[in-house]
């Protein structure tokens, strides 16, 4: 298949990847192409740019994840000849697992889908040094994938006498510069960015850096890199979630006549719940499911006939006095919870289930960390909002990361994965519970360390790791298939 590609990478997280990426997506989009994006590694928020702000098609692909040969799979996935493919790479371009390893960098994605980098560096403060950095990463790319150099935040005198340098001494094309902005910029909380819908002109915003970055770039030249880059994959097998690639869903009984059986998943979907992998979505609904997305912020219920329930992350902290005061969806969940209704919750969603969520961080907190509450401070309502309460106790924001990267989990008694298997995830969280789980047990991939998390049974899956089902499928099936069961059991037949 011939998709035309390039990805934005930089030689450090900071640099302007993701403005960059959004600037040239909407120049992309502007000029007739039909342009989609994806984002390297397990972060959720710049997808949303490119998604709600921009409107163009975007998704998570990360080699630690899926291997080789579905990562590509994944990236061909609904994807025709002549698509135009802007890839934003993370962290810095070599930065993988553990921050050592290859697996689930940017580079490493790059090598696996073929595709052209243009590395983005940030020459602020920066003279002919600059040289000598781009000189590193050119003979660290032992596959030659770098074809271009953008200059970040270099006035225009100095490009002028810089480039033809950089030129000349390593023969790799500068395809650009952008001024430093004062300005725009996107901000960020302890989580990454801001989330677009909370900021009221950010289209405007990204169409003004378009239009500033137009001028300053060869765009031409982009698209020649992205033109060169080599056709991919089997067109053939690009369907990543065929029946071959997602064990027996197509085969099981709640999919045989799908206008008949298909079950109801409700997927909790506003601005307090919105961190969803895409292709976790896709591969419920091809085994079956429909996604029927509510609000637990605005809606006063569950949508109708639902056999199943996803509570996905995002930031319920922000959120949490409104999510107390709606108190009807409070009982509607909790009643569903106790009804048995398979239900698996992340991170945020986990948060939510709790009987309450500390709103404050306060001196203790950060003077003990390592302590799970403070006695005094649970005494507080005034610090605490009342949640679902399906499950005791509550959560506490620790003023750190309480846990990050990646991991793998296997359960300790087989509940939504076959005995002997596991899923990989991924934690990112600044609070705790009074009682995380241990039913699995999570892995760092790079250390070997081990701990226990999540709270699992037959119907239900909660704690704060992110999975990633296309890792699993069967976790997938499970879910749909423990959908219809209860489907089947709160009917007294088939439906």
């Amino acid at each position: 298949m011939k998709i035309n590609r390039f990805m934005i990478a930089a030689p450090k997280s900071g640099s302007g990847k993701t403005m960059i990426t959004c600037a040239l997506l909407q120049l992309l989009k502007d000029s007739g192409k039909n342009v989609l994006s994806y984002k390297c590694g397990p972060d959720y928020i710049d997808p949303m740019f490119h998604k709600k702000v921009l409107g163009v098609p975007s998704k998570n692909l990360d080699t630690f994840f899926t291997d080789e040969k579905t990562t590509v799979q994944l990236f061909l996935d609904e994807r025709a000849d002549g698509d135009f493919a802007v890839l934003e790479g993370v962290m810095g371009l070599y930065d993988g697992l553990g921050g050592i390893y290859e697996q689930g960098s940017s580079y490493h994605l790059a090598k696996v889908t073929q595709t052209p980098i243009i590395l983005v560096v940030d020459a602020k403060g920066m003279g002919k040094s600059v040289l000598a950095l781009i000189a590193g990463f050119l003979q660290y790319d032992t596959h030659h994938l770098i074809k271009g150099v953008l200059l970040n935040r270099m006035s225009t005198g100095y490009y002028d006498i810089i480039k033809p340098l950089i030129e000349k001494e390593l023969s790799v094309k500068v395809v650009g510069y952008f001024p430093e902005q004062k300005d725009i910029g996107l901000s960020s909380r302890h989580l990454g960015l801001v989330m677009p819908d909370e900021l009221s002109d950010i289209k405007k915003q990204l169409n003004e850096t378009a239009d500033r970055l137009k001028k300053t770039i060869d765009m031409d030249l982009f698209i020649d890199i992205a033109d060169a880059a080599d056709e991919i994959g089997d067109s053939e097998n690009a369907d990543v979630y065929n029946e071959k690639n997602i064990g027996n869903c197509d085969q099981n009984e709640f999919s045989q006549n799908k206008a008949i059986n298909t079950v109801n998943i409700a997927v909790a979907m506003d601005e307090a719940f919105c961190f969803y992998y895409e292709d976790n979505l896709r591969l419920l609904e091809k085994c079956g499911a429909q996604l029927r997305y509510f609000s637990p912020l605005h809606d006063t219920g569950l949508p109708e006939d639902c056999d199943a329930m996803l509570l996905g992350g995002g930031y319920p902290e922000l959120y949490a006095k409104e999510l107390s005061e709606n108190v009807s969806m409070l009982n509607a969940i909790k009643k569903a919870f106790r009804a048995g209704m398979p239900m698996v919750a992340e991170c945020g969603g986990f948060m939510y289930l709790h009987a309450y969520i500390r709103n404050i961080c306060d001196d203790n907190d950060k003077k003990n960390n390592a302590d799970t509450q403070n006695n005094t401070d649970i005494q507080n309502d005034m610090n605490k909002s009342k949640l679902v309460g399906a499950l005791d106790g509550g959560c506490h924001f620790k003023g750190k990361l309480v846990r990050f990267g990646y991991i793998e989990l296997a359960e300790k008694h087989s509940n939504f994965l076959p005995p002997n298997e596991k899923i990989k995830a991924h934690e990112f969280h600044y609070y705790d519970s009074t009682d995380n789980g241990a039913d699995c047990i999570a892995t760092k991939p790079a250390t070997g360390r081990s701990y226990d998390c999540v709270i699992s049974h037959d119907n239900y899956w909660l704690g704060f790791p992110h999975l990633y089902y296309p890792s699993n499928p069967h976790f997938a099936e499970s879910l749909v298939r423990k959908a219809y069961e209860y489907r089947r059991n709160k009917n007294g037949k088939l439906l």
